[in-house]
């Protein structure tokens, strides 16, 4: 996909989702890079629509455009224009393979806004579980080059603790009575041992968390990311960002919807897309 016509190299032509949401499979080329397959969610909308990088969910060693299907639609459905990436996989691709990749995305979908999004598009970070990880991670780069400007970022059930010592981690662990998945995944992505201490690998390890961009934090209350969530929004915020972080209740369903995420279905969905809308619409816009 060139720079100067975003939709010439879609594979397939746009087709209607769960929700009434447009989906479109496409290749991305990047300059030293074998093409890039994305899918995009969502159709521009007069005056702009937000426009989101989207990391799919999983713990870095699996996962797939499919599985950010759920997270990808809720976010477009809520007015968003979404890129989901197909980002290499760990332990073929570990750090920094995958958000070496997204900051190479980031960049051309931020050179393709107006075309992709319409004028004044605004760019976001999204991801859940791994993926969150990568959105805070390139968060953290975006700030540090002081480019492309961000305008939010969005962390659901994010992957922010290679230690697997909280509280709500061990209790997963026990109630599923089976081997650490999330370590495992951990133990593929961080290739090296110094990879754990580098913040973009492991963005709760960062010592400098301000003027980052605004941020919403979204866990469930049986959610096995629940405690490293909302310490991350918890330190965000006492570096004085924008942060806003929300605990679904057990009855949302939340956890199984991440889980099931090829599936589209979310029983959480009207209160997802409320937390969703306000947060895409308060942000303010970055400085270009």
């Amino acid at each position: 996909m060139s720079p100067r016509s975003p939709a010439t190299a879609a594979e397939t032509l746009p087709t209607q989702a769960g929700g009434g949401v447009a989906e479109q499979d496409i290749r991305i080329d990047l300059p030293r890079r074998e093409p890039v397959a994305a899918r995009i969610y969502g159709e521009k909308q007069p005056g702009g629509s937000p426009l989101v990088l989207h990391f799919h969910g999983g713990t870095f060693v699996c996962g797939e455009l499919d599985d950010g299907r759920m997270v990808a639609r809720l976010l477009a459905a809520s007015g968003a224009v979404v890129l989901s990436l197909a980002y290499p996989l760990a332990p073929k691709n570990p750090f920094p393979g995958a958000i070496d990749l997204g900051f190479d995305v980031l960049e051309w979908l931020f050179k393709n806004r107006t075309k992709l999004a319409g004028k004044n598009a605004r760019i976001f970070l999204a991801g859940e579980e791994a993926g969150g990880n990568l959105a805070a991670g390139m968060a953290l780069i975006a700030r540090d080059r002081g480019h492309p400007p961000l305008a939010g970022q969005v962390l659901l059930s994010p992957m922010l603790d290679p230690c697997a010592g909280t509280e709500s981690l061990r209790k997963a662990m026990e109630d599923d009575g089976v081997h650490c998945k999330w370590a495992t995944g951990w133990a593929k992505y961080l290739g090296r041992p110094k990879d754990a201490l580098h913040p973009y690998a492991v963005p709760s390890a960062s010592l400098r968390l301000g003027q980052l961009a605004p941020t919403l934090v979204v866990v469930g209350q049986d959610d096995a990311m629940r405690d490293e969530g909302l310490a991350y929004a918890a330190r965000l915020r006492e570096a004085g960002n924008t942060v806003t972080s929300i605990v679904l209740p057990s009855a949302a369903g939340w956890e199984e919807s991440l889980a099931q995420g090829a599936s589209g279905e979310c029983p959480c969905e009207v209160t997802v897309k409320q937390h969703f809308r306000e947060f895409l619409s308060a942000a303010p816009p970055p400085a270009s």
